[in-house]
């Protein structure tokens, strides 16, 4: 659908007055956002291409994000239409979220307070969380996402083909059995509803350099100590990096302000390899699939170039771990 219909049925829907300035946002792997100048007003218009949150998981979503801004979390807060629906429709086949466009700028993953602050960040929405054994979708179990890896048979037709990404996925395959040998599901007595995209593009500081937390569309239950080794590798590690010192000051950090989470045993990496590898062959299967629009492939394309440059070793999950079981010791 052209943008500009898809505004036209926005500014309609919400009631804004006047002709709406509209430039294109970051694109994610679920949708485009687009930037809003009403007036004096600026919104952040986000397009969902498929699977649209439903009612209850926006509920439970609007419910977390109020606890997280108590708790002192910086969140872009969420409009509702008209007739109050936080979801809407659009004519041609995507669904729409509307938000408040907030000035952001990248977090440099660099800087020497990045790990501390992503580490209190990170303790802060775990210490407001609320136990959560569903997905907020309406009562499916957890999903197994991020708790169960692709299994070999699921490898066969993407590691058959001639794209340029194959030898290096072909590479890496043989492996991931001994990689994974620990990943287990996730203990439905110890989930919190946590963020699980916690990762440096959903995280920017504002204009006062506070952080703001965005995307919360892949919210829902896991372990805390699951979800902090994830954070870990997010900012810490990826296949040319593996900064101990980073991941030290981040889980001290964590356990400082009071995060629930420990990371003590090969399993707690199931998150994180969960989810990376189901990414990385999702978005094999889509770059493949004669059927996926142009825009969506050339879009998969660039994120298994991102997904196997993250892709964990055995080694950066001995390292990390050693080091996660050091910043747990009292004396440490």
């Amino acid at each position: 659908m052209p943008v500009d219909e898809l505004v036209a049925y926005a500014t309609a829907a919400f009631g804004w007055a006047g002709e709406p300035a509209v430039s294109a946002g970051p694109r994610g792997a679920l949708g485009q956002m687009w930037r809003v100048e009403v007036g004096s007003a600026r919104y952040a218009l986000k397009e969902l291409f498929d699977e649209p949150p439903t009612e209850a998981s926006i509920a439970i979503e609007l419910d977390f994000a109020r606890r997280a801004t108590e708790a002192g979390v910086r969140v872009p807060a969420s409009h509702a239409d008209r007739d109050g629906r936080y979801l809407l429709t659009a004519p041609g086949g995507t669904w729409l979220r509307c938000y408040d466009w907030i000035d952001l700028h990248p977090l440099a993953r660099s800087a020497p307070e990045t790990p501390g602050r992503i580490g209190a960040l990170l303790a802060l929405l775990h210490r407001c969380a609320a136990p959560a054994t569903v997905e907020p979708n309406g009562g499916d179990p957890p999903d197994p996402w991020y708790d169960r890896v692709p299994v070999a048979a699921d490898w066969v037709d993407v590691s058959a083909s001639t794209a340029p990404w194959a030898a290096r996925l072909n590479s890496r395959l043989p492996s991931l059995p001994r990689l994974c040998a620990a990943v287990r599901p996730a203990e439905p007595a110890q989930l919190l509803l946590c963020h699980r995209d916690l990762h440096w593009e959903n995280v920017h500081v504002d204009a006062a350099g506070a952080l703001v937390v965005v995307d919360w569309d892949d919210m829902g239950p896991a372990e805390p100590g699951q979800e902090l080794a994830k954070a870990v590798f997010d900012w810490c590690c990826d296949d040319t990096l593996t900064d101990l010192d980073a991941a030290r000051v981040m889980v001290r950090s964590y356990l400082s302000e009071g995060g629930p989470g420990r990371v003590t045993e090969p399993a707690d990496f199931s998150m994180l390899l969960a989810s990376r590898l189901n990414f990385l062959l999702s978005q094999a299967q889509l770059a493949l699939n004669p059927k996926t629009p142009r825009l969506h492939k050339e879009w998969a394309e660039q994120e298994l170039d991102v997904a196997l440059h993250i892709l964990p070793n055995e080694r950066q999950l001995t390292d990390v771990l050693a080091v996660a079981r050091e910043a747990n010791s009292p004396m440490a």
